[in-house]
Parts: structure tokens; sequence; C-alpha cells
């Protein structure tokens, strides 16, 4: 009221800018008077100034203003998700490739979308992460011969599948198969550590075609897998997304038993509430759905 009044130089003027009646501003402000302990008004002929003390209310007043206006700007931001910052968890492959996309998309139309923050989390740590209030979102995996994981409190929605290959060196390819993995049973073996669920996968599928793999490297990234392959160590199993780089000296063989890495979303109940929470999900599975390809980079007919 104050910096109304301080503008228009009436208080009947001030009154019906901000569509009250100029009894109750006079009053609102006599009010602010007895609590300041000070006079904030002075009449001047017709007109109404402000005090010194008047004045400086007043420029407080109008940052008040600036400062709501602000704020309500902001809040529709959230609510059409368009602003806030978002903390995603996400394993290596899916970090370097859509989860990138899905950033590069944010960042080059910043007005368009919220912020993300990442951390490269396997899912036995990103779930509970997540749990903890740690991250707003993560992007976990699940192997087709393995129960998926689950949390208390969290709800996991499926963006895509990956088929699993057998890498082999081409020295040894049998060319124009598909890979059996019991014909791999005397084959040695590079396979992650433990701790990951992709060791288990691994120990699962050659399990069920009666074999128990001979470990000769544990490597956990894809890319040092595919080295050790092309140096003819040993023979490996690769999802879709660690099939990046693939040396000369290595070909791809899809299972004769397939086995598929399905990727989730996941993220905390009532998340869905969120509207820039939706929107980085959206992305997310937009980006996944298109990275992973229905024809992989396999090559059945030949070596490659």
């Amino acid at each position: 009221m104050l910096a109304e009044v301080d503008r228009r130089g009436t208080i009947a003027a001030a009154a019906e800018a901000l569509h009250l009646t100029a009894p109750g501003v006079s009053m609102q402000l006599a009010t602010l008077e007895r609590e300041v302990g000070l006079p904030l008004t002075e009449r001047r002929g017709r007109r109404v100034a402000l005090t010194p003390a008047g004045k400086l209310l007043a420029r407080h007043g109008r940052i008040i203003v600036d400062q709501v206006g602000v704020a309500a700007m902001e809040v529709a931001a959230l609510r059409e998700g368009v602003a806030g910052t978002y903390r995603v968890a996400a394993f290596p492959t899916a970090a370097r490739s859509f989860v990138a996309r899905a950033w590069r998309r944010l960042t080059e139309e910043p007005a368009s979308g919220p912020a993300l923050r990442l951390v490269e989390l396997e899912p036995v740590d990103s779930l509970p992460a997540l749990s903890a209030g740690e991250v707003d979102l993560a992007v976990t995996h699940s192997y087709s011969n393995m129960a998926p994981a689950a949390q208390p409190g969290i709800e996991t929605t499926p963006i895509a599948r990956e088929d699993v290959f057998l890498a082999v060196p081409r020295a040894a390819d049998r060319a124009g198969q598909t890979a059996r993995l019991a014909e791999f049973a005397r084959e040695d073996w590079i396979v992650p550590h433990h701790r990951w669920s992709c060791r288990e996968m691994i120990e699962r599928a050659c399990g069920l075609a009666g074999f128990s793999p001979r470990a000769v490297a544990e490597a956990t990234d894809f890319s040092t897998q595919l080295a050790l392959v092309a140096a003819g160590v040993g023979v490996a199993l690769i999802p879709e997304l660690g099939c990046v780089g693939v040396p000369d000296e290595v070909t791809l063989r899809r299972l004769a038993q397939p086995v598929h890495r399905h990727l989730h979303l996941a993220a905390r109940h009532g998340w869905q509430a969120d509207p820039g929470l939706a929107r980085v999900a959206d992305m997310l599975t937009d980006t996944a759905r298109t990275t992973v390809s229905p024809h992989p980079r396999a090559n059945d007919a030949g070596p490659g």
C-alpha cells in the first residue's frame, strides 16, 4: 500500500489500483504507523507524500512484491514440469547412452525442462539410495533368468528390453550359428564381479546349459570384457548397451536360448504427482526406447 501511495500520490488512487476502498487503505496505513511507531505519510495539499520512514518501508514493500511475483512464477513452472532439479541414479551403460541423450535434450533447450544431477550406481546400490531419499529417480535393470530386485516403498516401471549376446573371438567363431552355451562349457570365461547381478545372470544361463563357467578374468566394464575377448582370453555374455566399440576381432552371437536385460525406472510411491519428475521420466523412457534397437549388432552370418 505504501508503494502504491508513493507511486500514485493519493490514497484514493492507491485504493483504486489495489481494488480496495480509500477508508480501508487509510485504516491499514494507520495500523502500520502504530506498529512502526513512526509517521509514514504526510499531507501536502491534496496529495499524500511519504515520510523517510514511509519511503524506507515502501522500498522494502516493492522488493517483497517482486519476490512474491517471482515465487509465483517459479511455482507455476514447477507445476508445469519445467523447473526444479532432480537427482538421477543410473548404471554405467545406461548413464553413458540414453541418460546422456536425455540430458543433452534438456541442455539444448534449458527453458523447456528441469535440471538433472547424476550419480552412477548399480541397481544393488541405487535402490537403497532411492529409498533413503538420496536420489529422486533410479534407472535399474533386471535379467529374464532372475527375479527382479524389490525395495519397500519403491515403484518400478519397465521402459525397454535388451538382448544379451555371446562375445567370442573371431578366430574361434562358428560362422552362421546361434550360440548354444553348452558348446562353450570348455571355454575360458570373462565375467563381472560376484557383487553384480550380471555375474549371477551368467552363472544361471550357464547352469541351465549344464556347466559352471570357468572364470579366468573378472571385469565389470563391458569395454574391458570385449578387449579381453578380442585378445583371445575367453568368451563373455554382454547386454546390448554394453556392445559399444566392438573390436574387429570380436563376433557377437545371439543365444539359442535367449536371455534379456529389462530396463526399469524406479521412484518412490507418489512420484507421478511431481510434474517435473514425471517429465524427466518420460524423457528417459523415450530415449531408452530409441537407443535400444530391435536388431542390435549381432552377426548371425559371419565374423564381425
